[in-house]
């Protein structure tokens, strides 16, 4: 048994060495969930008449933009008969602000609001009635600073 002051450091120089790797290592973790509550969201939304939702995506990191920072992205691919802008007036109406609900004709399987990773759709997108309706989500918590992909 170690006592006193020499005691204290020791657990105290422990306890950190075990709890910053353990920030690097849970860190991706936490702001996987967080990416993936934001496409969950969407894909709770009711959907608009005429429209099947079929998959939704979502991703972590520093996805667009430039300097450092995490971003949340979630997103659902969609097929309707309704018009782009029959769309957007319906999930405007849904949004809580104005990074939610955002709504895009879907061209091909690759998402090009994503700049700095890859995220990609599994269906095949062929045809001019593919949507793509996305969020970017928030984190007010520490391990979006320890996650080294927001850097």
């Amino acid at each position: 048994m170690v006592r006193g002051f020499a005691g204290t450091v020791t657990v105290a120089a422990s306890i950190v060495v075990i709890a910053v790797p353990a920030f690097f290592l849970t860190a991706p973790i936490v702001n996987d969930r967080i990416a993936e509550q934001t496409a969950d969201k969407l894909a709770d939304l009711p959907l608009p008449d005429h429209t099947e939702m079929l998959e939704s995506v979502y991703k972590a990191g520093k996805l667009t933009g430039n300097g450092n920072g995490m971003q949340y992205f979630g997103a659902i691919l969609i097929q309707s008969g309704c018009s782009l802008e029959e769309l957007k007036t319906y999930y405007a109406g849904l949004a809580e602000d104005a990074w939610d609900c955002t709504v895009e004709r879907q061209a091909g399987e690759t998402i090009d609001m994503i700049e700095h990773a890859e995220l990609t759709f599994k269906t095949n997108v062929s045809g001019n009635d593919y949507f793509i309706v996305y969020s970017w989500g928030d984190n007010d918590t520490i391990f979006h600073e320890f996650d080294l992909r927001g850097h």
